[in-house]
This record gives C-alpha cells, structure tokens and sequence, in this order.
C-alpha cells in the first residue's frame, strides 16, 4: 500500500521511517492495478489510450490521468504521484508536465540518456541460453534495448527471477561503444543497450 506522511510525503508500507502511520493514498490492490496501468502506458501502448508520446518517450501528464481516469474512477494526479514518488526502483522520470518510464519500453523510441562510461557490464543468463547468446549476441526481446546491469551482483540478482542458476556475461563495454554499439546510462544500476555481437561477449566463470 502507499501512504503519505505529513512530514515526509509518500511512501510504502505501514508507517513512515519517522514512525508516522499517515493517510492512506492507494491500497495493495490500487497499487498493483495502477502500477500495470502506468507501465503499459508508458513502455507498452501509449497509442491505444489516445496518448502522444514523442521520440524520447515523454508524455503528456494531464493526459496520462484522463486516460487512467477513465479506467478507474477512483485515481486521480496526486494518486499517480503517489506511485511514481514512492517507487522504490525508480521507474519513472517526471518533468514539468510531461512524464516518461526511465526503461522496460517496447515501443521505438530513442531515449536520450548519457552515454556509459563503464569498460565493463554485466548480463545473467540462464545455462540454457548462455551458448545461444556467446554465438549469436545479446538481442533485446519483447523490448526497445538490452537491459545490462551495472555490477555482476546486480546481474545475478536479475538473472535470478528468471532462473534458478545463471550464469554471467560479461561485455566489454567500452570496444562496443568504440565500435558505434549505443548504451546508454538510466540508472545507476541499469545500462540500455543496441543489439550486442558476440565478440564483445565472455563467460565469466564460477
């Protein structure tokens, strides 16, 4: 659940760092249902809810909340920033009144994020697609870029909800981005890239 406290605005769980148990903004259930919602709007179908979303994947946020409005009457703005305040991991970038998902997009966008300056990245794998990936690259599936993790524990920790034993690949980042592969920086956990050829690709053993 999401709550906000008078002193601290929003957060999630029962009470506040500070002790304070504050107002209920969004129950579980609330959570979770929007919480899909402004992904799908935001990474996945922006145009079948009638929202404009440009090259760099900024939407328009009054829009954002007639369309989410429309599905639940019970949401409004300042439920929406509720969530995207309170997120944990940071998924969505908000400026003036515009409004975007940082990653996780499948539409064709080009998001236009700092270059990465680390030499090295990392990607969990599980050992059944590993050989697949050492021959043929890392493609991004179902999604605008590949996903890469910023240190090999963040990797695994990513690997691991989809696997029960990864393994991990490490990138030389730096001869990729030398050799025009584009990765770009979202976060300091997550590096978006292009499509990434195998040369540049290594197991990084037990």
């Amino acid at each position: 659940m999401i709550r906000k406290c008078p002193t601290h605005s929003y957060f999630r769980g029962d009470v506040c760092y500070c002790g304070e148990p504050g107002a209920l903004m969004l129950n579980d259930e609330q959570t979770e249902r929007l919480g899909r919602f402004i992904s799908g709007a935001l990474r996945h179908f922006p145009d079948d809810l009638g929202l404009a979303m440009n090259q760099h994947g900024w939407v328009d946020v009054d829009f954002l909340c007639d369309a989410m409005k429309v599905r639940y009457r019970w949401a409004n703005k300042e439920k929406l920033f509720s969530m995207i305040e309170s997120d944990e991991k940071g998924r969505y970038q908000v400026h003036g009144k515009k409004i975007r998902a940082i990653y996780g997009h499948s539409v064709d966008i080009d998001l236009d994020y700092p270059d990465n300056t680390l030499p090295e990245l990392y990607y969990g794998a599980s050992r059944e697609e590993v050989d697949i990936l050492l021959e043929k690259g890392i493609k991004p599936i179902k999604q605008r870029y590949v996903h890469l993790s910023t240190s090999p524990g963040k990797a695994m920790q990513v690997a691991n909800i989809h696997s029960d034993n990864p393994v991990l690949i490490a990138i030389n980042a730096e001869e990729a981005q030398r050799d025009g592969i584009v990765m770009l920086d979202a976060t300091k956990h997550i590096v978006l890239s292009e499509e990434i050829p195998p040369e540049y690709l290594s197991l990084v053993e037990d």
